[in-house]
């Protein structure tokens, strides 16, 4: 089966050894993503609901590059770091994902890698052949 990885040109894939995505076949999976800036930064700090809004925009695009779509998505992970906030993450994913209605997680983490960091979500995909059974 063929793999193709999917680079978001970050600074921190080829120092930690990932991938923004995979495809092999008709499944994609998307690392760990979350609001960092191409110089690092942070956007939206202390915006929970920008944050997660800024990490689908993120793997929307990932996705795009591995010939998928948010309506491929099957399953969601949402990392965050104070579950307290949850209707503001919550906000946001619905807002993406509410006809796809993926399985769906979230959990909160003691912390991310930059204080900053609200969020970080990862999502799985399945992109249709267009063969019916």
């Amino acid at each position: 089966m063929t793999r193709q990885n999917i680079s978001s040109g970050g600074p921190w894939e080829d120092v930690v050894g990932y991938s923004r995505a995979v495809r092999v076949g008709d499944r994609v999976y998307v690392a760990g993503t979350t609001a960092a800036l191409p110089d690092g930064g942070v956007f939206a700090p202390g915006d929970a609901y920008g944050q997660a809004k800024r990490c689908f925009e993120i793997i929307a695009h990932a996705l795009t590059e591995a010939g998928a779509t948010l309506a491929d998505v099957v399953r969601t992970r949402m990392f965050v770091t104070d579950i307290s906030r949850w209707e503001e993450f919550g906000r946001a994913h619905g807002e993406v994902f509410a006809t796809i209605k993926p399985a769906a997680t979230m959990v909160e983490v003691s912390r991310l890698i930059d204080p900053a960091m609200l969020i970080e979500v990862e999502v799985e995909a399945v992109v249709e052949s267009g063969v019916t059974a």
